[in-house]
């Protein structure tokens, strides 16, 4: 589902920031204390960060072929 999710560009980016900006709000504020707020917090921001570029940058090429050059 996550491989399908990062073709489409403009859904990766919203669910990027759907994810990350709830957690980082949650890793930053100082509110929560326990221990696996903080951990899934930090899972939740990276995530969503990964997602944003990908949806930035866009999917590169699992491999290139030399085939098609010669």
């Amino acid at each position: 589902m996550l491989f399908r999710l990062v073709r489409r560009r403009t859904t990766s980016i919203v669910v990027g920031l759907v994810m990350a900006v709830p957690a980082a709000w949650m890793e930053l504020s100082g509110r929560f204390d326990a221990w696996w707020v903080e951990g899934l917090s930090l899972v939740l921001v990276a995530t969503g960060v990964a997602l944003i570029w990908t949806g930035l940058a866009g999917v590169k090429p699992d491999w290139i072929d030399d085939q098609a050059e010669r």
